[in-house]
């Protein structure tokens, strides 16, 4: 991990643990290892930072799940096998403070305009995700679902950190919301 990396996990790290109101550049050079002058040497703004902190986040989730498509997308599941195999993976997140960067992340955006592309681009990337796998499941229309699929996730994954829900449930509430759209 270069230097720059380290310091946008450093930002989730501390966005997780502090929030965006907690985000200090001291909090994360010491986080990261590094001066603070190597902060901001790579980060003039902390929007500057928070905008690539998210984008980071996304592109490694992105990559993760992507990861676990491509392993079922062969074994032609069915619509009940991959509602569960995605309960499996969401039973098997991260329940920590990166998680928690990354929904703070998400409200700082409702807040700030300059962050909110980045998050636009954060759901397209789950949005694209989510439709290929549709398209995989063979789903009909799998458009008009890629965003209740998302919504659904997200909802689900803000519950889960908010309550300590083990995420049980996740299944069901994916194959109702395919099956009743089909």
């Amino acid at each position: 991990m270069n230097t720059r990396e380290a310091i946008l996990h450093a930002a989730l790290k501390v966005v997780g643990e502090q929030g965006v109101g907690g985000l200090t550049n001291r909090r994360i050079a010491t986080a990261a290892g590094v001066s603070l002058g190597t902060l901001t040497y790579h980060f003039p703004s902390q929007t500057a930072l928070l905008r690539e902190a998210m984008l980071l986040f996304v592109e490694e989730e992105t990559t993760k799940l992507t990861g676990f498509v491509d392993a079922y997308r062969e074994q032609g599941l069915s619509v009940e096998q991959a509602a569960s195999v995605v309960e499996q993976v969401i039973a098997q997140l991260p329940f920590g403070t990166d998680e928690l960067g990354a929904h703070e992340l998400y409200l700082q955006a409702a807040r700030d305009p300059e962050l909110q592309d980045a998050a636009a681009r954060c759901f397209a990337a789950y949005d694209e995700l989510a439709l290929v796998i549709l398209k995989t499941l063979g789903v009909p229309s799998p458009e008009r679902l890629t965003g209740p699929v998302v919504a659904l996730i997200a909802g689900l994954q803000l519950r889960r950190l908010a309550t300590g829900d083990d995420g049980v449930g996740v299944a069901q509430s994916l194959m109702m919301l395919v099956r009743g759209a089909s």
